[in-house]
């Protein structure tokens, strides 16, 4: 879905684009963050790396302000924006990767294991950072993680996929309520165990 992987079979149609197709246009609508793996460079200060995107992206002058003063203040930026991404903790980076994949204002942000390794304030933090960013810019997210808390946290509808094919696609509270489960891992586990993943 991110255009980055090349399927062997069967298509994915995104805001009308064909994602590993049409490349180059869409990445324009998309922000990507991956739990394990930095979009901004390792030496240099937070605001230079952010201003190389600006540039990739095209991003104009008064939108880039506006949308850099926005991110610094949700997600509390400024303590380190001048710092090498190399000197931050792993929380800090992770608020810096996502507020770099919003720069451009995307429609559709995808979190790959957004809290994987944090410690729980900053856990907190980013989740609801994701929950305010997809309310007040109605920003659609799509989330892969295996942390049941983010899940809970985060979403209204799940889809869960397994042998190449959709086996649900709907309310997380639907499955909580059908499940004779109590734990949301056992939830997830029943599941799995249904579905013979």
């Amino acid at each position: 879905m991110s255009g980055i992987l090349v399927p062997d079979a069967g298509e994915c149609n995104i805001m009308g684009f064909t994602p590993w197709r049409d490349r180059r246009e869409y990445v324009r609508n998309i922000g990507v963050v991956f739990g394990q793996r930095n979009q901004l460079w390792w030496d240099v200060p937070i605001i230079d790396s952010f201003e190389l995107l600006k540039d990739i992206y095209s991003v104009g002058d008064a939108d880039y302000k506006r949308q850099l003063t926005l991110l610094t203040e949700t997600l509390k930026l400024s303590d380190f924006i001048n710092t090498p991404l190399r000197q931050l903790s792993l929380g800090q980076r992770m608020r810096a990767e996502i507020a770099a994949s919003l720069l451009h204002s995307p429609k559709i942000l995808f979190l790959d294991e957004p809290t994987i390794g944090l410690d729980a304030v900053s856990k907190l933090a980013v989740r609801q950072f994701i929950k305010t960013i997809n309310a007040e810019k109605k920003l659609t997210v799509i989330l892969t993680t295996h942390d049941m808390f983010d899940i809970e946290a985060l979403t209204d509808r799940i889809i869960l996929i397994g042998k190449g094919q959709i086996l649900y696609d709907g309310a997380f509270s639907e499955i909580k309520q059908k499940s004779e489960y109590n734990a949301l891992e056992e939830v997830i586990a029943g599941l799995y165990k249904e579905y013979e993943l």
